[in-house]
């Protein structure tokens, strides 16, 4: 568990002494300048933490607060390449801190020492930065000739962003650094991670999976027969089963299969966003898929005593908590939005609001994680008030950690969500399996 001294000594570090050596390191500042790497950093960091959309003049407002006087136009001059590459390595440092929270108190993630929900999210570049970070290409807006792909790995129980990485944007999700998991963890991953030769992997490592069914996968009963999806799903009378299965040609991976049917009305709804998807790509969705939309497929290699079925539909749905996780950067934090057109501005801006929204990620992790019903969204909103506080508090560890008390008081007095009957709340659901 992380401490509040702790994080606002990572802070200052990363802020002030990374800051300065990797100024120097990209030749960012190569005179002495009131400006200089620390400064920058924090100016950029904490005035984007208060306000992701500010303004220049409210930039330089931000470094007033931190005793250095610069003009809107003198910080407009000092986006350029060697700064992205100083806020580059400035980022790098951040993510590589270990910080996690008290865990969480919901038995059923207790069950596991640590429970991982694996996805990336990309935000789209200007076509200049193409050498920094390669798209995909195309036309259209999600295949640009520039990209950065965010790879995130999120330790639910401890709020620990364990494995953040960055990469081109043309890079695939399966491309990722193969998790090391610790023996009896949970990973929970999106398809674009699928592969049996990971899940074998993570078996050989004595950590525990969970996925939805990838429905290519060649599945086999334990007698080593092929099995056909949809007679398997045409058999269940009652729409819901569990059955043991083999994946994979090679391996013949041992696992479980969870299938539950979906109202109606749901299975419409996604087979509608895949014709939309295939319409896209200039294709036909297959009978086969569209018939198998009307089903939930998930698989585990979990055994029945360790998980049933309600609670791995429970633990299915938890793998959105990092969507929100991403959500919270774009639609809060705006790490992919900037009010310049230049690109080594845009970049720059990119990599200062990730700084921003990791260091807003630490005080809601030393705050208010412990929380089940913690609203991240409500934390961040508090945060944002007390950005400039906290910048202007950043000369000592210790006014730090006083500020960075008042923001935990703070929280503690609300940010909650508020439970709800017809729909529950994730963590309602988590709270139920007890």
């Amino acid at each position: 568990m992380t401490t509040i001294p702790q994080v606002a000594r990572a802070m200052r570090e990363i802020l002030t002494t990374t800051a300065d050596e990797a100024a120097r390191a990209t030749r960012f500042v190569q005179r002495t300048s009131p400006l200089g790497g620390a400064t920058f950093s924090q100016t950029l960091v904490f005035g984007f933490l208060g306000n992701p959309q500010a303004t220049l003049e409210e930039l330089a407002q931000t470094a007033a607060a931190l005793g250095v006087s610069i003009t809107p136009q003198a910080l407009d001059q000092r986006f350029t390449a060697a700064a992205a590459a100083c806020l580059e390595q400035v980022l790098t440092a951040a993510i590589s801190r270990v910080i996690a929270a008290e865990p969480v108190a919901i038995p059923l993630l207790a069950r596991f020492p640590a429970v991982y929900l694996q996805d990336s999210s990309t935000i789209v570049l200007p076509d200049a930065l193409a050498p920094v970070w390669q798209g995909c290409g195309g036309s259209t807006p999600s295949h640009t000739s520039a990209a950065l792909k965010l790879q995130v790995r999120l330790e639910l129980r401890t709020g620990c962003l364990a494995g953040l990485q960055l990469q081109d944007g043309r890079a695939s999700d399966r491309s990722a650094a193969a998790p090391d998991l610790p023996a009896g963890a949970l990973r929970i991953a999106d398809l674009g991670y699928w592969s049996v030769e990971a899940l074998h992997a993570l078996n050989q490592q004595g950590s525990f999976w969970l996925s939805r069914l990838q429905t290519q996968t060649a599945v086999y009963n334990p007698l080593g027969h092929r099995q056909d999806l949809l007679e398997l799903l045409a058999a269940q009378p009652t729409g819901t089963g569990e059955f043991p299965i083999l994946l994979g040609e090679g391996h013949r991976l041992p696992a479980r299969l969870f299938v539950v049917q979906v109202p109606a009305d749901v299975a419409a709804t996604r087979r509608q966003r895949l014709r939309e998807a295939a319409r896209k790509k200039g294709r036909q969705v297959s009978a086969r898929c569209l018939a198998l939309a009307a089903w939930t497929l998930l698989v585990t290699n979990l055994p029945p005593a360790r998980l049933t079925l309600r609670e791995a539909l429970v633990l299915g749905r938890v793998r959105w908590q990092i969507e929100l996780l991403f959500k919270l950067w774009k639609s809060h934090g705006h790490v992919d939005e900037s009010r310049s057109t230049k690109p080594w501005r845009i970049l720059c801006e990119v990599y200062a609001k990730l700084l921003a929204m990791l260091i807003q990620h630490w005080l809601l992790l030393v705050s208010c994680w412990a929380y089940p019903n913690r609203s991240l969204t409500k934390a961040a909103q508090t945060i944002q008030k007390h950005a400039l506080h906290l910048a202007s508090t950043f000369a000592t560890v210790r006014r730090l950690c006083t500020a960075i008390l008042t923001v935990k008081r703070c929280l503690a007095a609300g940010c909650r969500m508020n439970r709800r009957k017809k729909q529950p709340n994730t963590y309602q659901l988590l709270l139920e399996m007890t």
